[in-house]
């Protein structure tokens, strides 16, 4: 193979890759409804699929997004899921859904999700919304206001939040580009992992004092 040729062939591989590793798996079948364990099926996408011929209309199907979540916690804010854990028929559509209800002055916290880019529709209320770029960005940040009908993107991967800055609840729904889209909320990770990180790590890196860190640590261990 000629040097011109390879570079070719290398720079191909580079740009297919991602498409084919970085995001859920295109269905190569109409359906794979999610089952616990095998059961004369076939394991697609970390789920084992149902026998086709077994599979209903109540695969499909989830109820109960009209009905508010419970706000009140830590961060006055509730998130109702519905991803491959609870609709099992969206194992390998690549798409999942929340709906979010915030008390007046609640938030949705820094948080990343790590597979799944997030669009997000408010309905009611008005929330402060936004995320951070990467390091290589310059990690900038970009905030929107957003009222009733409006409409936000959460790029892959990309720390973000959701604040109510109204004396009203607000509710929206999002998106997300995945079946589980995962989710990871930078405070409790950080400061309430197990086993509990180093506090003379984090008050390096955090350029705290360690007596704050380990009180964090308290703050946020289960």
């Amino acid at each position: 193979m000629k040097a011109s040729q390879f570079v070719i062939a290398f720079i191909t591989l580079a740009l297919a890759t991602p498409f084919g590793d970085a995001y859920d798996p295109s269905p190569l079948q109409d359906f794979c409804v999610a089952i616990d364990k095998l059961d004369n099926g076939v394991f697609v996408n970390g789920k084992f699929c149902k026998d086709p011929k077994q599979v209903k209309a109540e695969d499909f199907f989830y109820s109960g997004l009209n009905k508010a979540g419970t706000t009140d916690n830590d961060v006055k804010s509730n998130v109702t899921t519905v991803n491959v854990e609870n609709l099992p028929g969206l194992n390998t559509m690549g798409i999942s859904l929340v709906r979010i209800d915030y008390a007046p002055y609640g938030q949705n916290p820094p948080h990343t999700h790590p597979r799944g880019t997030e669009i997000l529709v408010l309905i009611e209320g008005t929330l402060y919304v936004g995320f951070v770029s990467s390091n290589q960005d310059n990690n900038r940040l970009f905030t929107k206001i957003l009222y009733p009908g409006d409409v936000f993107v959460f790029p892959i991967g990309m720390i973000h939040f959701q604040v109510n800055i109204g004396k009203t609840p607000a509710v929206a729904f999002a998106g997300l580009s995945s079946q589980n889209a995962g989710v990871i909320t930078i405070a409790d990770t950080v400061f309430g992992s197990t086993p509990p990180i180093n506090p003379e790590f984090l008050a390096q890196a955090f350029q705290l004092d360690a007596h704050i860190v380990k009180d964090l640590q308290a703050e946020f261990a289960d």
